[in-house]
Protein backbone atom coordinates (compact mmCIF):
# COMPACT_ATOMS: atom_id res chain seq x y z
CA UNK A 1 0.00 0.00 0.00
CA UNK A 2 1.00 3.48 -0.94
CA UNK A 3 -0.30 4.95 2.19
CA UNK A 4 -3.07 7.59 -0.08
CA UNK A 5 -0.55 8.42 -2.74
CA UNK A 6 -1.57 8.14 -6.43
CA UNK A 7 1.90 8.31 -8.58
CA UNK A 8 1.82 10.72 -11.54
CA UNK A 9 3.82 12.65 -13.90
CA UNK A 10 3.77 16.64 -12.59
CA UNK A 11 0.39 18.43 -12.79
CA UNK A 12 1.37 22.10 -12.81
CA UNK A 13 -0.02 22.16 -16.19
CA UNK A 14 -3.62 21.47 -15.05
CA UNK A 15 -4.89 24.45 -15.42
CA UNK A 16 -6.81 26.77 -17.81
CA UNK A 17 -5.18 28.87 -20.47
CA UNK A 18 -6.72 32.11 -18.75
CA UNK A 19 -5.05 31.36 -15.01
CA UNK A 20 -1.80 31.82 -17.00
CA UNK A 21 -2.79 35.00 -19.71
CA UNK A 22 -3.94 36.50 -15.90
CA UNK A 23 -1.11 35.27 -14.38
CA UNK A 24 1.10 37.32 -16.94
CA UNK A 25 -1.24 40.56 -16.64
CA UNK A 26 -0.62 40.77 -12.98
CA UNK A 27 3.76 40.23 -12.84
CA UNK A 28 3.95 42.91 -15.57
CA UNK A 29 1.93 45.10 -13.84
CA UNK A 30 4.05 44.23 -10.60
CA UNK A 31 0.81 42.71 -8.73
CA UNK A 32 1.94 39.64 -8.76
CA UNK A 33 3.17 39.86 -5.23
CA UNK A 34 0.52 41.29 -3.14
CA UNK A 35 -1.31 38.95 -1.06
CA UNK A 36 -4.61 37.36 -1.84
CA UNK A 37 -7.65 35.01 -0.39
CA UNK A 38 -9.92 32.74 -2.28
CA UNK A 39 -13.36 30.98 -1.04
CA UNK A 40 -13.80 27.03 -2.85
CA UNK A 41 -16.93 26.65 -2.20
CA UNK A 42 -20.41 25.22 -3.46
CA UNK A 43 -23.78 26.52 -4.05
CA UNK A 44 -26.48 23.71 -4.06
CA UNK A 45 -26.06 19.63 -3.02
CA UNK A 46 -26.17 17.15 -6.00
CA UNK A 47 -29.34 15.61 -6.20
CA UNK A 48 -31.70 17.94 -4.42
CA UNK A 49 -30.16 16.16 -1.49
CA UNK A 50 -29.76 17.74 2.07
CA UNK A 51 -25.93 17.57 2.50
CA UNK A 52 -22.38 17.39 0.86
CA UNK A 53 -19.63 15.00 1.67
CA UNK A 54 -16.10 17.28 1.13
CA UNK A 55 -13.44 14.78 -0.52
CA UNK A 56 -10.17 15.80 -2.37
CA UNK A 57 -7.92 17.41 -0.01
CA UNK A 58 -5.16 14.86 0.39
CA UNK A 59 -5.23 15.36 -3.62
CA UNK A 60 -4.97 19.19 -3.69
CA UNK A 61 -2.32 19.36 -0.98
CA UNK A 62 -0.01 16.91 -2.96
CA UNK A 63 -0.50 19.43 -5.97
CA UNK A 64 -0.01 22.59 -3.96
CA UNK A 65 3.50 20.83 -2.10
CA UNK A 66 4.69 19.24 -5.33
CA UNK A 67 3.67 22.30 -7.97
CA UNK A 68 7.08 23.32 -10.18
CA UNK A 69 6.73 23.83 -14.07
CA UNK A 70 9.49 21.22 -15.82
CA UNK A 71 11.68 22.55 -18.19
CA UNK A 72 9.68 20.63 -21.07
CA UNK A 73 6.54 22.84 -19.91
CA UNK A 74 8.46 26.20 -20.09
CA UNK A 75 9.46 24.84 -23.85
CA UNK A 76 5.81 24.39 -24.35
CA UNK A 77 4.43 27.80 -22.80
CA UNK A 78 6.77 29.59 -25.12
CA UNK A 79 5.61 27.73 -28.37
CA UNK A 80 2.08 29.39 -27.79
CA UNK A 81 4.02 33.05 -28.37
CA UNK A 82 1.73 34.44 -25.45
CA UNK A 83 3.97 34.89 -22.75
CA UNK A 84 7.64 36.95 -22.47
CA UNK A 85 10.57 35.42 -21.02
CA UNK A 86 10.88 37.53 -17.91
CA UNK A 87 7.29 35.69 -16.89
CA UNK A 88 8.77 32.17 -18.18
CA UNK A 89 11.71 32.95 -16.25
CA UNK A 90 9.57 33.19 -12.85
CA UNK A 91 7.79 30.21 -13.83
CA UNK A 92 10.65 28.21 -14.47
CA UNK A 93 11.58 29.14 -10.58
CA UNK A 94 8.06 28.78 -9.28
CA UNK A 95 6.84 27.10 -5.95
CA UNK A 96 3.35 27.53 -4.24
CA UNK A 97 4.34 29.26 -0.67
CA UNK A 98 1.17 30.27 0.24
CA UNK A 99 -0.91 29.50 3.03
CA UNK A 100 -4.02 26.81 2.76
CA UNK A 101 -7.01 26.86 5.18
CA UNK A 102 -9.66 23.61 5.05
CA UNK A 103 -12.17 21.69 6.74
CA UNK A 104 -10.69 18.07 7.06
CA UNK A 105 -11.71 16.09 4.69
CA UNK A 106 -14.60 14.04 5.15
CA UNK A 107 -16.32 16.50 6.79
CA UNK A 108 -19.97 16.56 5.84
CA UNK A 109 -20.48 20.38 4.52
CA UNK A 110 -23.39 22.71 3.36
CA UNK A 111 -23.47 25.00 0.01
CA UNK A 112 -22.04 28.78 0.41
CA UNK A 113 -19.44 28.34 3.33
CA UNK A 114 -15.86 27.97 2.40
CA UNK A 115 -14.44 24.40 2.23
CA UNK A 116 -10.55 25.32 1.16
CA UNK A 117 -9.20 29.30 1.94
CA UNK A 118 -6.32 29.88 -0.50
CA UNK A 119 -4.08 32.90 0.96
CA UNK A 120 -1.34 33.61 -1.30
CA UNK A 121 0.75 36.05 -3.57
CA UNK A 122 -1.66 36.72 -6.21
CA UNK A 123 -0.16 35.17 -9.06
CA UNK A 124 0.18 31.69 -6.82
CA UNK A 125 -3.43 31.67 -5.64
CA UNK A 126 -4.82 32.65 -9.51
CA UNK A 127 -2.85 29.72 -11.22
CA UNK A 128 -4.17 27.07 -8.52
CA UNK A 129 -7.29 27.10 -9.33
CA UNK A 130 -8.05 24.96 -11.96
CA UNK A 131 -6.39 21.64 -10.21
CA UNK A 132 -8.13 22.38 -6.93
CA UNK A 133 -11.71 22.80 -8.22
CA UNK A 134 -10.97 19.79 -10.53
CA UNK A 135 -10.27 17.59 -7.52
CA UNK A 136 -12.66 18.78 -4.90
CA UNK A 137 -15.42 18.69 -8.00
CA UNK A 138 -15.16 15.23 -8.57
CA UNK A 139 -13.94 13.43 -5.46
CA UNK A 140 -16.76 15.04 -3.65
CA UNK A 141 -19.34 14.21 -5.78
CA UNK A 142 -18.48 10.73 -5.73
CA UNK A 143 -18.07 10.48 -2.02
CA UNK A 144 -21.35 12.08 -1.75
CA UNK A 145 -23.61 9.89 -4.04
CA UNK A 146 -21.27 6.95 -1.85
CA UNK A 147 -22.73 8.33 1.15
CA UNK A 148 -26.83 8.24 -0.01
CA UNK A 149 -26.13 5.01 -1.15
CA UNK A 150 -24.75 3.54 1.92
CA UNK A 151 -27.66 5.51 3.96
CA UNK A 152 -30.44 3.93 1.45
CA UNK A 153 -28.87 0.48 2.01
CA UNK A 154 -29.16 0.86 5.78
CA UNK A 155 -26.56 -1.38 6.74
CA UNK A 156 -26.08 -3.50 4.15
CA UNK A 157 -22.82 -3.88 2.84
CA UNK A 158 -22.24 -1.54 -0.54
CA UNK A 159 -18.99 -2.29 -2.78
CA UNK A 160 -17.71 -0.17 -5.41
CA UNK A 161 -18.36 -2.04 -9.12
CA UNK A 162 -17.64 1.16 -10.95
CA UNK A 163 -13.42 1.34 -12.81
CA UNK A 164 -15.28 0.18 -16.30
CA UNK A 165 -17.69 2.50 -16.61
CA UNK A 166 -16.07 5.37 -14.95
CA UNK A 167 -14.87 8.54 -17.57
CA UNK A 168 -11.62 7.33 -17.29
CA UNK A 169 -8.20 5.26 -15.38
CA UNK A 170 -8.15 8.23 -13.19
CA UNK A 171 -11.85 8.78 -12.53
CA UNK A 172 -12.21 5.17 -11.56
CA UNK A 173 -8.93 5.20 -8.93
CA UNK A 174 -9.82 8.66 -7.43
CA UNK A 175 -13.72 7.54 -7.61
CA UNK A 176 -12.93 4.35 -5.77
CA UNK A 177 -11.09 6.28 -2.97
CA UNK A 178 -14.35 8.81 -2.88
CA UNK A 179 -16.45 6.02 -2.43
CA UNK A 180 -14.70 4.55 0.24
CA UNK A 181 -14.72 7.99 1.90
CA UNK A 182 -18.40 7.88 1.53
CA UNK A 183 -19.04 4.77 3.44
CA UNK A 184 -18.80 2.00 1.00
CA UNK A 185 -16.70 -1.27 2.28
CA UNK A 186 -14.72 -1.71 -0.51
CA UNK A 187 -13.62 -1.46 -4.49
CA UNK A 188 -13.19 -3.81 -7.25
CA UNK A 189 -10.30 -1.57 -8.44
CA UNK A 190 -6.91 -3.28 -7.53
CA UNK A 191 -5.31 -0.14 -8.03
CA UNK A 192 -7.23 1.89 -5.69
CA UNK A 193 -6.20 -0.86 -3.00
CA UNK A 194 -2.72 -1.17 -4.02
CA UNK A 195 -2.34 2.69 -3.83
CA UNK A 196 -5.13 3.85 -0.54
CA UNK A 197 -5.19 0.74 1.20
CA UNK A 198 -8.89 0.11 0.38
CA UNK A 199 -10.50 -3.88 0.78
CA UNK A 200 -10.89 -5.49 -2.55
CA UNK A 201 -13.12 -7.96 -3.53
CA UNK A 202 -14.41 -9.74 -6.58
CA UNK A 203 -16.03 -12.88 -7.75
CA UNK A 204 -16.59 -13.84 -11.34
CA UNK A 205 -17.88 -12.71 -14.35
CA UNK A 206 -19.97 -14.24 -17.13
CA UNK A 207 -18.05 -14.98 -19.04
CA UNK A 208 -16.43 -17.68 -16.51
CA UNK A 209 -19.71 -19.01 -16.52
CA UNK A 210 -20.15 -19.51 -20.20
CA UNK A 211 -16.47 -20.64 -20.75
CA UNK A 212 -17.71 -24.17 -19.18
CA UNK A 213 -19.73 -27.01 -20.67
CA UNK A 214 -22.10 -26.10 -17.99
CA UNK A 215 -23.08 -24.29 -15.38
CA UNK A 216 -22.64 -26.88 -12.61
CA UNK A 217 -18.90 -27.21 -13.68
CA UNK A 218 -18.10 -23.58 -13.71
CA UNK A 219 -19.21 -23.41 -10.19
CA UNK A 220 -17.81 -26.50 -8.89
CA UNK A 221 -14.22 -25.40 -10.42
CA UNK A 222 -14.44 -21.74 -8.52
CA UNK A 223 -15.58 -23.11 -5.70
CA UNK A 224 -12.48 -25.81 -5.90
CA UNK A 225 -10.28 -22.82 -6.42
CA UNK A 226 -11.87 -20.05 -3.91
CA UNK A 227 -13.46 -22.39 -1.22
CA UNK A 228 -13.29 -19.42 1.23
CA UNK A 229 -14.81 -16.53 -1.15
CA UNK A 230 -16.87 -18.93 -3.40
CA UNK A 231 -19.66 -16.13 -4.55
CA UNK A 232 -21.61 -17.67 -7.40
CA UNK A 233 -22.97 -15.96 -10.04
CA UNK A 234 -26.32 -17.47 -10.85
CA UNK A 235 -28.24 -15.43 -13.22
CA UNK A 236 -26.22 -16.55 -16.26
CA UNK A 237 -28.97 -18.78 -17.51
CA UNK A 238 -31.89 -19.44 -15.40
CA UNK A 239 -32.11 -17.77 -12.09
CA UNK A 240 -34.57 -20.05 -10.02
CA UNK A 241 -34.32 -22.95 -12.44
CA UNK A 242 -30.87 -23.44 -13.21
CA UNK A 243 -28.47 -20.83 -11.21
CA UNK A 244 -29.71 -21.03 -7.55
CA UNK A 245 -30.19 -25.15 -7.91
CA UNK A 246 -26.86 -25.65 -8.91
CA UNK A 247 -25.54 -23.30 -6.66
CA UNK A 248 -26.84 -25.47 -3.70
CA UNK A 249 -25.45 -28.62 -5.44
CA UNK A 250 -22.29 -26.85 -4.85
CA UNK A 251 -22.57 -26.08 -1.44
CA UNK A 252 -23.84 -29.22 -0.38
CA UNK A 253 -20.87 -30.81 -1.85
CA UNK A 254 -18.59 -28.67 0.07
CA UNK A 255 -20.11 -29.37 3.27
CA UNK A 256 -19.72 -32.88 2.56
CA UNK A 257 -16.22 -32.49 1.79
CA UNK A 258 -15.82 -30.88 5.61
CA UNK A 259 -15.42 -27.21 4.02
CA UNK A 260 -16.62 -24.62 5.96
CA UNK A 261 -16.65 -21.58 3.53
CA UNK A 262 -15.98 -18.00 5.30
CA UNK A 263 -17.75 -16.23 2.55
CA UNK A 264 -20.18 -18.21 0.28
CA UNK A 265 -23.65 -16.91 -1.72
CA UNK A 266 -25.06 -16.14 -5.01
CA UNK A 267 -24.65 -12.68 -7.28
CA UNK A 268 -27.79 -11.63 -9.05
CA UNK A 269 -26.92 -9.13 -12.08
CA UNK A 270 -30.00 -9.01 -13.85
CA UNK A 271 -34.02 -9.83 -13.80
CA UNK A 272 -36.76 -8.53 -11.18
CA UNK A 273 -34.29 -8.81 -8.08
CA UNK A 274 -36.99 -7.92 -5.37
CA UNK A 275 -38.73 -11.24 -6.69
CA UNK A 276 -35.37 -13.31 -7.24
CA UNK A 277 -33.42 -12.46 -4.28
CA UNK A 278 -36.66 -13.31 -2.42
CA UNK A 279 -37.22 -16.68 -3.85
CA UNK A 280 -33.58 -17.26 -4.01
CA UNK A 281 -33.37 -16.54 0.03
CA UNK A 282 -36.37 -19.18 0.68
CA UNK A 283 -34.49 -21.69 -1.85
CA UNK A 284 -31.38 -21.12 0.28
CA UNK A 285 -33.03 -21.36 3.36
CA UNK A 286 -35.19 -24.59 2.74
CA UNK A 287 -31.42 -26.17 1.48
CA UNK A 288 -30.21 -25.43 4.88
CA UNK A 289 -27.68 -22.39 3.68
CA UNK A 290 -29.39 -19.73 5.83
CA UNK A 291 -25.78 -18.31 5.72
CA UNK A 292 -25.61 -18.12 1.91
CA UNK A 293 -25.26 -14.41 0.88
CA UNK A 294 -27.42 -12.96 -1.79
CA UNK A 295 -25.38 -10.26 -3.73
CA UNK A 296 -27.10 -8.28 -6.27
CA UNK A 297 -25.71 -5.72 -9.21
CA UNK A 298 -26.87 -4.36 -12.05
CA UNK A 299 -27.13 -0.28 -12.41
CA UNK A 300 -27.97 0.24 -8.77
CA UNK A 301 -28.37 3.58 -6.87
CA UNK A 302 -29.82 4.70 -3.93
CA UNK A 303 -33.27 5.31 -5.33
CA UNK A 304 -33.25 1.52 -6.97
CA UNK A 305 -32.33 0.28 -3.11
CA UNK A 306 -34.71 1.92 -1.79
CA UNK A 307 -37.55 0.60 -4.08
CA UNK A 308 -35.74 -3.24 -3.57
CA UNK A 309 -36.02 -3.11 0.03
CA UNK A 310 -39.32 -1.20 -0.13
CA UNK A 311 -40.56 -4.47 -2.03
CA UNK A 312 -39.11 -6.77 0.81
CA UNK A 313 -35.89 -7.90 -1.25
CA UNK A 314 -33.30 -10.28 0.92
CA UNK A 315 -30.38 -8.80 -0.43
CA UNK A 316 -27.32 -8.60 2.13
CA UNK A 317 -24.83 -6.48 -0.29
CA UNK A 318 -25.00 -4.28 -3.12
CA UNK A 319 -22.39 -4.03 -5.73
CA UNK A 320 -22.61 -0.45 -7.21
CA UNK A 321 -21.44 0.80 -10.59
CA UNK A 322 -21.96 3.59 -13.06
CA UNK A 323 -24.57 5.12 -11.44
CA UNK A 324 -21.99 5.65 -8.26
CA UNK A 325 -18.49 5.96 -10.02
CA UNK A 326 -20.22 8.92 -12.40
CA UNK A 327 -22.85 9.95 -10.17
CA UNK A 328 -25.31 9.76 -12.94
CA UNK A 329 -28.20 11.21 -11.67
CA UNK A 330 -26.13 14.77 -11.83
CA UNK A 331 -22.99 14.63 -12.69
CA UNK A 332 -21.54 17.92 -12.12
CA UNK A 333 -21.06 18.80 -7.96
CA UNK A 334 -20.15 22.73 -8.92
CA UNK A 335 -17.96 23.83 -6.50
CA UNK A 336 -16.17 27.16 -7.54
CA UNK A 337 -13.09 29.19 -6.71
CA UNK A 338 -13.78 33.13 -5.99
CA UNK A 339 -11.13 36.34 -4.52
CA UNK A 340 -12.63 37.38 -1.02
CA UNK A 341 -9.69 39.46 0.22
CA UNK A 342 -7.31 41.51 -1.12
CA UNK A 343 -4.21 43.26 0.94
CA UNK A 344 -4.23 46.83 0.69
CA UNK A 345 -1.69 48.51 2.85
CA UNK A 346 -0.87 45.56 5.27
CA UNK A 347 -4.37 44.91 5.49
CA UNK A 348 -6.24 42.54 4.20
CA UNK A 349 -9.45 44.07 2.84
CA UNK A 350 -12.76 42.10 1.63
CA UNK A 351 -14.25 41.87 -1.68
CA UNK A 352 -17.45 40.84 -3.27
CA UNK A 353 -18.59 39.72 -6.24
CA UNK A 354 -22.79 40.86 -6.67
CA UNK A 355 -24.51 39.34 -9.38
CA UNK A 356 -28.44 39.68 -10.10
CA UNK A 357 -28.88 36.04 -9.07
CA UNK A 358 -28.69 36.23 -5.65
CA UNK A 359 -27.61 32.50 -5.36
CA UNK A 360 -24.15 34.21 -7.34
CA UNK A 361 -23.40 36.87 -4.49
CA UNK A 362 -20.21 36.20 -2.85
CA UNK A 363 -19.49 35.90 1.44
CA UNK A 364 -16.89 38.51 1.19
CA UNK A 365 -13.52 38.36 3.18
CA UNK A 366 -11.26 36.23 5.20
CA UNK A 367 -13.52 34.01 7.35
CA UNK A 368 -14.12 31.63 10.11
CA UNK A 369 -16.89 29.04 9.54
CA UNK A 370 -18.15 27.38 13.19
CA UNK A 371 -20.55 24.14 13.48
CA UNK A 372 -23.13 24.81 15.98
CA UNK A 373 -24.25 21.80 17.60
CA UNK A 374 -27.71 21.30 20.26
CA UNK A 375 -27.07 19.63 24.05
CA UNK A 376 -27.74 16.67 22.00
CA UNK A 377 -24.83 17.48 20.04
CA UNK A 378 -27.40 17.19 16.70
CA UNK A 379 -25.60 20.16 13.97
CA UNK A 380 -28.43 22.50 13.95
CA UNK A 381 -26.66 25.41 11.99
CA UNK A 382 -23.32 26.74 10.43
CA UNK A 383 -21.70 29.67 11.35
CA UNK A 384 -19.95 32.65 9.79
CA UNK A 385 -17.78 34.70 11.50
CA UNK A 386 -15.46 37.28 10.87
CA UNK A 387 -11.76 35.95 10.55
CA UNK A 388 -10.57 35.68 14.83
CA UNK A 389 -13.99 37.09 15.65
CA UNK A 390 -14.57 35.73 19.46
CA UNK A 391 -17.48 33.33 18.94
CA UNK A 392 -18.01 33.33 22.30
CA UNK A 393 -18.63 36.71 23.09
CA UNK A 394 -21.17 36.86 20.14
CA UNK A 395 -25.24 37.27 21.68
CA UNK A 396 -26.85 36.29 18.50
CA UNK A 397 -26.86 34.82 15.05
CA UNK A 398 -28.93 36.31 11.92
CA UNK A 399 -30.25 34.18 9.48
CA UNK A 400 -29.34 35.89 5.85
CA UNK A 401 -32.39 34.72 3.84
CA UNK A 402 -34.75 35.75 6.87
CA UNK A 403 -33.15 38.52 8.48
CA UNK A 404 -35.97 39.04 11.09
CA UNK A 405 -35.04 35.37 12.67
CA UNK A 406 -32.46 36.18 15.21
CA UNK A 407 -31.16 32.83 17.27
CA UNK A 408 -29.29 33.25 20.77
CA UNK A 409 -26.43 32.25 20.66
CA UNK A 410 -25.92 31.23 24.05
CA UNK A 411 -27.83 28.39 23.58
CA UNK A 412 -25.33 26.58 21.04
CA UNK A 413 -21.52 24.91 21.56
CA UNK A 414 -19.57 25.76 18.48
CA UNK A 415 -17.05 23.74 16.61
CA UNK A 416 -14.25 25.56 14.01
CA UNK A 417 -14.03 24.19 10.80
CA UNK A 418 -11.19 25.32 8.90
CA UNK A 419 -8.10 24.03 10.04
CA UNK A 420 -4.38 25.48 8.77
CA UNK A 421 -3.08 22.73 6.55
CA UNK A 422 0.08 24.88 4.59
CA UNK A 423 1.54 27.50 5.75
CA UNK A 424 4.49 28.92 3.75
CA UNK A 425 3.40 26.16 1.31
CA UNK A 426 4.25 23.39 3.74
CA UNK A 427 2.59 20.84 5.46
CA UNK A 428 1.72 21.54 8.82
CA UNK A 429 -0.09 18.03 9.88
CA UNK A 430 0.39 14.62 8.91
CA UNK A 431 -1.39 13.08 5.89
CA UNK A 432 -4.58 11.52 7.10
CA UNK A 433 -5.29 7.42 6.86
CA UNK A 434 -8.39 7.26 4.52
CA UNK A 435 -10.03 5.01 7.05
CA UNK A 436 -9.76 7.94 9.67
CA UNK A 437 -11.44 10.09 7.23
CA UNK A 438 -13.80 7.99 6.39
CA UNK A 439 -14.79 7.37 9.99
CA UNK A 440 -15.56 10.87 9.81
CA UNK A 441 -17.87 10.82 7.77
CA UNK A 442 -19.95 8.10 9.32
CA UNK A 443 -19.91 9.19 12.48
CA UNK A 444 -20.90 12.63 11.72
CA UNK A 445 -23.96 10.77 9.62
CA UNK A 446 -24.73 8.74 12.37
CA UNK A 447 -24.46 10.78 14.98
CA UNK A 448 -24.37 14.71 13.81
CA UNK A 449 -26.78 14.93 10.32
CA UNK A 450 -30.48 14.92 11.19
CA UNK A 451 -32.62 12.48 9.67
CA UNK A 452 -34.41 15.23 8.09
CA UNK A 453 -31.54 16.22 6.05
CA UNK A 454 -31.00 12.54 4.86
CA UNK A 455 -34.47 12.51 2.86
CA UNK A 456 -34.39 11.61 -0.71
CA UNK A 457 -37.38 14.38 -1.19
CA UNK A 458 -37.77 17.43 0.20
CA UNK A 459 -34.82 17.33 2.54
CA UNK A 460 -34.51 20.09 5.26
CA UNK A 461 -32.08 22.66 4.54
CA UNK A 462 -29.17 22.97 6.87
CA UNK A 463 -29.24 26.82 8.22
CA UNK A 464 -25.77 28.99 7.56
CA UNK A 465 -25.88 31.98 9.70
CA UNK A 466 -24.19 34.65 10.57
CA UNK A 467 -22.91 36.43 12.89
CA UNK A 468 -24.16 40.14 13.42
CA UNK A 469 -20.64 41.91 12.54
CA UNK A 470 -20.28 40.20 9.53
CA UNK A 471 -23.57 40.08 8.23
CA UNK A 472 -22.91 44.20 8.51
CA UNK A 473 -19.74 43.93 6.80
CA UNK A 474 -21.67 42.04 3.63
CA UNK A 475 -24.15 44.04 3.81
CA UNK A 476 -21.95 47.48 3.35
CA UNK A 477 -20.41 46.07 0.51
CA UNK A 478 -23.30 45.01 -1.26
CA UNK A 479 -24.26 48.75 -0.63
CA UNK A 480 -21.31 50.12 -1.67
CA UNK A 481 -20.75 47.80 -4.89
CA UNK A 482 -24.48 48.39 -6.03
CA UNK A 483 -23.87 52.19 -6.17
CA UNK A 484 -20.66 51.63 -8.57
CA UNK A 485 -20.99 53.04 -12.24
CA UNK A 486 -18.73 53.25 -14.77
Amino acid sequence: MRNNVYEKRNLTMMMDLYELTMAQGYFRQEDSGRRVAFDVFYRRNPDGGGFAVFAGLEQVLQYLEGMHFEDEDIRYLRSLNLFDEAFLEYLGNFRFTGDVYAFPEGTVMYPNEPVITVVADLVQAQIVETEILAQVNHQSLIATKAARIVYAAKGRAVSDFGARRAHNNDAAIYGARACYIGGVSGTATVSAGEYFGIPVGGTMAHSWVMFYKDELTAFRNFAKIYPDNCILLADTYNVLKSGVPNAIRVFREMREQGIQSKSFGIRLDSGDLAYLSIEARKMLDDAGFPDAKIIVSNSLDEFTIRSLLHQGARIDSFGIGERMITARSEPVFGAVYKLCAVEEDGEMKPRIKISENIEKVTNPGLKEVYRAYDENGHSVADVIAKKDEDISAVKYLIDPEKIWKQYPAGQFSFRKLQELQLRDGKRVREAEELTAIRARVREQMEKEVWAEEKRFENPHGHYLDMTPSYYEMKMNLLSAGSRQEV
